[in-house]
């Protein structure tokens, strides 16, 4: 196998939880050249068959964050296997991470792996009309762990604590602030807009030769 080409160049897809992360997310993976992380869906494709799996899912459970090591360790397994299935090609992909890093120490332990180029700050601040978008989307996609308000009211505690400051790790130069309260087409736009230039800045097309 080849040795990773790290750090890979990356965007973040960040704000809190309800702000509308995985519907951009979503989105924008079925756009080529945008490769799609969410720790939330790798954590929740490893069922209970081991201890660190049954961590994982006590944490979700719960509304807490994963272990940080834990959590960095099974993001890059999942990271490499699908380089390794040709998924994600690092020379024509941009890494979307959303979930990932969540903690001021993911920061440090992610930097051989990623280089963050643009952070993609979802800005929502009606919590009720997060709370609601959450239930709706634990129902159709049955996570019972997004069902409990209690449990999403933690979320929000614990975003303000322990994840807001992943913002300060990096410089305000490569933060786009985008209104999240905007219909989708309108947050899509906000958030291509900000991530075309990065593209084409990290991934240049070579023009064919002649006139």
């Amino acid at each position: 196998m080849h040795q990773a080409p790290y750090p890979y160049p990356a965007t973040l897809i960040f704000g809190i939880p309800g702000a509308g992360k995985g519907t951009q997310g979503d989105i924008l993976k079925s756009i080529p050249g945008f490769f799609h992380v969410s720790s939330g869906n790798v954590f929740r494709q490893m069922g209970d068959a081991t201890e660190e799996a049954r961590m994982v899912r006590e944490c979700i459970r719960a509304g807490e964050l994963v272990p940080d090591e834990l959590t960095i360790r099974v993001f890059l397994e999942h990271l490499e296997a699908k380089r390794h299935s040709g998924e994600f090609k690092p020379e024509r992909d941009l890494l979307l991470l959303d979930g990932i890093p969540r903690a001021a120490v993911q920061c440090h332990l992610l930097r051989p792996y990623i280089d963050v180029k643009l952070i993609l700050h979802l800005v929502c601040h009606d919590e009720d009309g997060m709370i609601q978008r959450i239930r709706r989307r634990a129902k159709l996609e049955n996570r019972p762990d997004d069902y409990s308000v209690e449990v999403i009211r933690k979320r929000f505690a614990i975003y303000q604590r322990q994840t807001l400051p992943v913002l300060q790790e990096y410089p305000p130069s490569v933060i786009a602030e985008i209104d999240s309260n905007q219909t989708q087409a309108e947050v899509l736009l906000a958030c291509l807009s900000a991530l075309v230039p990065v593209f084409k800045a990290n991934f240049p097309r070579k023009l064919p030769a002649g006139g």
